[in-house]
């Protein structure tokens, strides 16, 4: 993310100095001296320079002029800048841990500072925490939930444009594959057909009434037969990929229609199946599963090699299918006529490749004077590719993010509810209950000992008592109480101050009235006449 042009420093500092002098003017806060407002300000300053590369330094500092203020964080002169600077240290990307530790800091200084005070703690804690979470944690994961999203969005961008270089690199691929399966099918079915014309060329050459003319004209058929198979097993390893399974489609014929053709042609193979049990049976070999169709490929590709490297040996083929699965073994004995070239090996490879993706195993090699391929095929298993969509990665960490996100404003939701609510309720009460109607305070008369006023008093005296509003401080040798003269909650009432003398009967010594913000003019009179 790109931070904020340089510009916007001041414009950042203005706005969040307009509350600060405007609360001391309209009077919403406990009134201050010029220099302290000053100070405020200048630290407000500092916090704005500092809040690119230190933001957590920044805020500690915005949260200093409130803690100052009041012990309870709860001001209309910083809380404005406290909830800013707590956003963008969500949104400058800060550790959770050091963010943490920010708001633990500002939490223990508040408490710190309550229990050293000692006046009603429960209510200003409760004040405290409410206005940490409201003013501090909110606005942090506010940030937070605003930068990863733009950052999930700048992932987005950049995943669609890697999908659609992907996509080009796919369809490309996919043209050469398919050039390999087309020479795969070549292989297979090619290669098979010119392994048996090449047998039966090799069986004509042979032949006792063949005309010397013919039985070259057969040995030169066999010998371009078998180059062509050479050079067509050339061919498909070169276009054939490592990594790529053979191809499983075969011919429209079974595995005993297979054999069959195959010893039509020459080639001295022999069935043994326990599923045939008679002539008129219908093999299972006829099935198009894809066990049955790797089973005909081994098959097919184990009796061109056996035509190709063992010409006129005998071959066994070998057919159990049952319900866990299908086993082929295919055997030919000792080569009587000498055996074609080597060839590249790219059939097994490509078998083995395919019976493994489908869970099974697969053997080839040397048997007594002979060889051997065999193979065991699981049923019903089939190759799983990979189906995960291109986007699915990016879209399951976009809602894990926002899972965590919601967690995390679930959380801070309810625990600010139940702290701000029993803050509220227990404000509603203290000041409710320390209430003294105007009625009972002029009943009140100077000389009245203790024990008389106090069925006219209300439970609870205030905890927090404008002492700095009083018009004159109160007489020496008493101790005051200090009482609302309205119930109303968040409203700057007047407080009424009861004096009483440090005597055997604590007689009321001196009553005054201490007027709201703003009404001291008014009601100084009115307390000098009630003093004498």
């Amino acid at each position: 993310m790109r931070p904020p042009a340089r510009s916007t420093g001041p414009l950042l500092w203005a706005a969040l100095a307009v509350p600060a002098v405007a609360a001391e003017r309209l009077g919403l806060n406990e009134r201050t001296p010029l220099w302290a407002q000053l100070t405020g300000l200048a630290i407000l300053a500092a916090a704005t320079a500092l809040h690119r590369t230190w933001p957590a330094t920044a805020f500690l500092l915005a949260a200093a002029p409130g803690l100052a203020t009041s012990t309870s964080l709860f001001t209309a002169s910083y809380g404005c800048a406290l909830a800013a600077f707590a956003f963008l240290l969500g949104l400058r990307g800060t550790a959770t841990g050091v963010a943490l530790l920010s708001f633990a800091a500002v939490a223990a200084a508040g408490t710190a500072k309550i229990a050293v005070r000692q006046v009603d703690p429960a209510a200003e804690w409760l004040v405290l925490m409410g206005t940490l979470l409201f003013g501090g944690v909110f606005p942090w994961l506010i940030g937070r939930y605003w930068r990863q999203s733009r950052e999930l969005t700048a992932a987005g961008w950049a995943r669609a444009e890697q999908l659609e270089r992907e996509h080009r690199i796919v369809a490309d691929r996919a043209r050469l594959r398919e050039r390999a399966r087309i020479a795969q099918d070549m292989h297979d079915s090619l290669g098979h057909e010119l392994s048996l014309i090449a047998l039966r060329a090799g069986a004509l050459q042979v032949a006792p009434d063949m005309a010397e003319a013919h039985r070259t004209a057969a040995a030169e058929l066999r010998a371009a037969a078998s180059d062509a198979t050479e050079r067509l097993h050339g061919i498909v390893g070169l276009l054939r990929e490592d990594d790529e399974p053979a191809p499983l489609a075969p011919p429209g014929e079974s595995i005993a229609a297979l054999i069959e053709r195959a010893a039509d042609s020459g080639l001295p193979v022999t069935l043994q199946d326990p599923q045939d049990t008679g002539p008129d049976a219908t093999p299972r070999t006829a099935s198009p599963d894809t066990t049955t169709r790797t089973a005909y490929r081994v098959i097919q590709e184990a009796l061109t090699n056996a035509a190709r490297h063992a010409p006129g040996a005998p071959v066994t083929v070998e057919h159990t299918q049952n319900e866990g699965g299908t086993t082929v073994e295919i055997t030919n004995g000792r080569p009587r006529h000498r055996p074609g070239p080597a060839g590249s090996g790219t059939g097994l490879i490509g078998l083995r490749a395919g019976v493994a993706a489908l869970g099974g195993s697969f053997e080839a090699g040397p048997h007594e004077e002979g060889y051997r391929v065999s193979a065991t095929i699981p049923t019903g298993k089939t190759p799983t590719p990979d189906t995960t969509a291109p986007g699915a990665l990016f879209a399951s960490a976009r809602r894990l993010a926002h899972r965590r996100v919601g967690v995390a404003f679930g959380a801070a939701a309810a625990m600010g509810a139940v702290l701000i609510g029993g803050a509220f309720a227990w404000y509603a009460y203290t000041k409710t209950h320390a209430v003294l109607t105007p009625t009972a305070y002029t009943a009140l008369k100077i000389g009245t000992p203790l024990e008389e006023t106090v069925p006219r008093l209300p439970d609870r005296t205030i905890s927090d008592p404008p002492v700095d509003r009083a018009p004159t401080p109160p007489p020496p040798g008493t101790d005051c109480r200090y009482y609302r003269a309205s119930g109303e909650l968040f409203a700057p009432v007047d407080h009424f101050r009861l004096c009483f003398r440090k005597n055997k009967n604590h007689e009321l010594a001196e009553k005054s009235v201490i007027p709201k913000p703003g009404t001291a003019d008014q009601l100084h009179r009115q307390n000098r006449k009630e003093r004498k």
